[in-house]
This record gives C-alpha cells, sequence and structure tokens, in this order.
C-alpha cells in the first residue's frame, strides 16, 4: 500500500511587530484610547506578529479591496517563494521534482494565481498539477494537507503545499465591535510550506483525517468580503462551541486507528486565541507541556491564519517532540464552525 508522509518545511515571515509597540503606537490612537480594546490587547497571549503592512508605517483601513489585492500579489510572491525554496531544500527536493503544487489563502486573490505564478517563477514543470484552496479560513491547512496525501496515495504525486496569509492587509476602520478588536489583537503573516512524497523512508506519515462542521452555529465565525477589505465576525462562544465538539471528533479518530489519546506525543492545536488553547487541553485533558508549541507560535507570531498550524509542525520537527513509530495530532478550527484534525506517525 502506497502511503504519504511530510518530508520538508519551509517558513518566510515578513517584518516583526511588536504588540505593545502597535498598540502603543496605533491602535490605542485607532480606538481612541479604549479600554476595552486596550484589554482585549493585553489578553490575546501575542507578544510579536509579522506583517506586510505595519499599520504604524501605512494605514490601509480606508483602502478599496482591489487596492489590497494588488498589494497581496506584490507582497505575497517573494514569501511564497521564500517558504517553497527552503522547503524544497529541507526535502532534497529539486523544481522539477514537483507533480503537485497546492497554494492555500483566504486572506488574497488573483487570477493567474499564486500558484501559477510561484510555480512559473520557480522553475516547475509545465506540467505541474496546481490546486488553490481559499476562503476556508484558519482550519484549511488540514484539508489542504489531505488533498496533497491523496494525490501522492492515488497517482505518486511529489506535492508542495504553501500556506500564505496576509491578514495585515485587511485591517479596518476603528468600530467599537469587540469581533475587530479581536482580530487587531491576534492576527498576523506568514508563509509555511510543507513537502509530501509517497513511500517516503522518513518523515510524517499523513494516517488518517477528520472534519466535524457544526453548521448550524456557522454565524458564529465569518470572514466577509467587503468593499474596504476582509472583515472577520468572531463569537465570544466560539471556544464553547469547540469545547461540545473537540472530545468526541479526537476519540473518533484515535478509535478508528486503533490507539489512545494518552498513545499521542505530540499536538498541533491552532492558537485561534489563548481561550480555544485553554479549552482544547482542558477537555482533551492535556498538560501545559503538550500545548507549549502552540502557546510558543501564538506568542511569538500571533493567529497567521491557515500557516499557523504548519508553524506549529515544524516547531515540533525541530524540537524532535515525536520519535519514531510515535503519532501526533494537528487540528485547525474555522468558519462553519469547522474542526479538522489530521492523524501522524514518525517513521
Amino acid at each position: 500500500m502506497v502511503t504519504a508522509a511530510v518530508v520538508g518545511h519551509g517558513t518566510a515571515l515578513p517584518a516583526p511587530m511588536p504588540q505593545q509597540a502597535l498598540w502603543d503606537d496605533f491602535f490605542d490612537r485607532h480606538y481612541d484610547g479604549s479600554p476595552l480594546a486596550r484589554r482585549i490587547f493585553d489578553r490575546a497571549g501575542v507578544e510579536v506578529r509579522h506583517g506586510v503592512a505595519d499599520p504604524r508605517v501605512q494605514d490601509l483601513s480606508e483602502w478599496s479591496t482591489a487596492a489590497r489585492m494588488r498589494r497581496f500579489v506584490t507582497e505575497a510572491m517573494p514569501l511564497g517563494k521564500e517558504a517553497l525554496s527552503l522547503c524544497m531544500d529541507d526535502a532534497g527536493l529539486r523544481p522539477d521534482d514537483v507533480d503537485a503544487l497546492t497554494v492555500v489563502s483566504c486572506t488574497g486573490y488573483a487570477t493567474p494565481g499564486l500558484d501559477i505564478l510561484l510555480a512559473r517563477d520557480l522553475g516547475m514543470p509545465l506540467d505541474v498539477q496546481r490546486l488553490h484552496v481559499g476562503h476556508m479560513g484558519c482550519y484549511a491547512a488540514i484539508p489542504g494537507l489531505a488533498a496533497v496525501s491523496d494525490a501522492a496515495v492515488a497517482r505518486g504525486a511529489t506535492g508542495l503545499m504553501l500556506c500564505l496569509e496576509l491578514t495585515s492587509l485587511h485591517i479596518q476602520p476603528a468600530t467599537d465591535d469587540a469581533d475587530q478588536m479581536v482580530a487587531h489583537a491576534l492576527f498576523s503573516d506568514a508563509a509555511a510550506a510543507i513537502a509530501v512524497t509517497p513511500d517516503a523512508p522518513m518523515g510524517m506519515e499523513i494516517v488518517d483525517v477528520i472534519a466535524r462542521t457544526d453548521a448550524s452555529r456557522s454565524a458564529l465565525m465569518t470572514w466577509d468580503v467587503t468593499d474596504l477589505g476582509f472583515r472577520m465576525g468572531l463569537s465570544p462562544q466560539v471556544p464553547d462551541v469547540l469545547a461540545d465538539h473537540v472530545g468526541d471528533v479526537v476519540a473518533e479518530l484515535c478509535d478508528r486507528n486503533a490507539i489512545t489519546v494518552d498513545a499521542i506525543d505530540g499536538w498541533a492545536v491552532h492558537p485561534g486565541g489563548p481561550r480555544i488553547v485553554d479549552v482544547v487541553a482542558s477537555r482533551l485533558g492535556l498538560s501545559d507541556d503538550q500545548v507549549a508549541h502552540s502557546r510558543e507560535v501564538l506568542r511569538s507570531h500571533g493567529n497567521c491564519s491557515s500557516a499557523t498550524v504548519l508553524l506549529i509542525m515544524q516547531q515540533m520537527h525541530d524540537d524532535d517532540v515525536v520519535g519514531a513509530g510515535g503519532h501526533a495530532i494537528a487540528m485547525a478550527f474555522g468558519p462553519g464552525l469547522t474542526l479538522y484534525a489530521a492523524l501522524l506517525r514518525r517513521r
């Protein structure tokens, strides 16, 4: 039986933006000194974010969506090329080894898309197959991983997946809306790539993927296209909805692969915010050490939407969290409300 495994990682980040400096030098004024906004920023669990558009330098909050999309392509291309090049180097791949390229983003669009432009500039073959995964939000890396894995298993394809999110382009005009304050306090930019190959002797094998969508509560998290960029809707009820489902989803994923939750060595939990990590850890009985990488990525990078879980997976790989034969679960959450999780095994 053909299997698929993650065999390489690559990350590219724009300039750092310290959280306190963002508040002191821009958002304090943007929100007219709002005590609510200050509390939200203080409790976000973020110390540093990264952004192609630093509001202290240039305020994009009144830019049209068209202008933001043009800026997206300009900023995304060098970041995407860097992340993919580092990933190929890490995996020992050349551009002409790549059979399939998947690009994931909910923060910008263009036609021809980044998948075409990046494949061209990196010298991938003319017959490289491409997939764009758009507007799924923070959980999109997991269904993207499933698609790349399926191509490896079904057709022997060597694939790259790039999650590239530039949330800094979607700063909104100031309102009293707490949802926007939360979004402005949490979200950040990153490009993260993985390489997946069939029947690799080493790496993290993609064993299984599971999804759960509670469509009855879909209005609690939204990502709307407006005339002034994309606007986040984020209810404080979201962690409670995740709490209703995460235990059952993980139990089902483990049961159908004949392992126990206690046998999972590594947890890459998407830190949508500090309370989400708290809820997942509580429901699954995880220790502080088991969610430490999730909290560290939130602290040092913020919430980078779909790229975030790949950043956590790379840190876990670099720290050798999962030994040979051990298992990890990567999970992420987003609009829908949707929970996606993948079970991986270290070869």
